[in-house]
């Protein structure tokens, strides 16, 4: 067993470069990483609750606060069943990654034959388990139970709302290498999501506002998972705005993963 500090070198395998470690993902190792992850998860009550329940209550409230204009539900309840799953999976995953480094466990990881990509993608799995029951309930609650009027298919706010939900664990799992702390982390939420939640539409339209924060707008991806969900709204099908609003959104999600994997960082400075 090596003690102390070790060299770059000294965990690499013969045969494979650093680089193509960082960025290869081995399926069976991916496979690992998300059941461990999702075995510690289970050991952590308050962390299921915070993923499950809290969009859950957030739309029950929300049903409550506008019990006098139903109309004003339907009108953001649709937009928000795709927010509250992305900001949900953003706080848990940025923390939960950041503290994989700040106990060790990451370096420890990383000194095996585990590559960045396969940690990253493990994580995405497991969170993204997560994020398909959460984003069942949330749908199922909003439509269902608390009579938000879609005249879409539910299917497809559930869609919208599952690729928020992968969003947010994209987007925490990128600033985790930036924080030096779990406080850092949750700072880094009005940096990353409140100015994407004053532009997204949600409060005003986004072709009402002033011309250089609608060009900002516009390369947000909550923006169009905004516009996707009233997409969902306004028409019976699936129109082709709706199919790039969810394109544009996947691809965010999938672009923010392979820079979190190039920028993942064994241990904090």
């Amino acid at each position: 067993m090596t003690t102390g500090t070790s060299t770059s070198t000294s965990n690499t395998v013969p045969g494979t470069s650093t680089s193509t470690r960082a960025t290869a993902v081995n399926p069976s190792r991916t496979t690992a990483t998300a059941t461990r992850v999702l075995r510690q998860l289970r050991h952590d009550p308050r962390t299921i609750a915070l993923l499950i329940l809290i969009p859950c209550l957030m739309l029950v409230l929300l049903r409550y606060v506008f019990d006098g204009s139903p109309r004003t539900f339907d009108s953001i309840g649709a937009s928000l069943l795709g927010i509250f799953p992305l900001i949900t999976m953003f706080l848990v995953t940025s923390i939960a990654t950041l503290r994989e480094r700040t106990s060790g466990t990451l370096e420890r990881l990383l000194a095996m034959p585990l590559g960045k990509g396969d940690l990253i993608a493990g994580y995405a799995l497991a969170f993204g388990a997560l994020a398909v029951v959460q984003s069942a309930l949330a749908t199922g609650l909003a439509v269902w139970f608390l009579g938000l009027d879609v005249t879409g298919s539910p299917w497809l706010l559930l869609l919208v709302a599952l690729l928020d939900a992968l969003l947010g664990t994209a987007l925490g799992l990128f600033v985790s290498a930036f924080a030096a702390s779990e406080f850092q982390a949750v700072q880094f939420m009005p940096a990353v999501i409140f100015p994407q939640l004053l532009l997204c539409g949600l409060f005003a339209p986004r072709s009402s506002m002033h011309p250089a924060l609608e060009a900002v707008s516009d390369v947000l991806p909550m923006s169009y998972a905004v516009d996707g969900m009233n997409e969902v709204l306004k028409h019976t099908d699936m129109t082709t705005t709706f199919l790039r609003d969810v394109l544009i959104v996947a691809g965010c999600a999938l672009l923010v993963l392979f820079l979190g994997a190039a920028t993942l960082r064994r241990r904090t400075q």
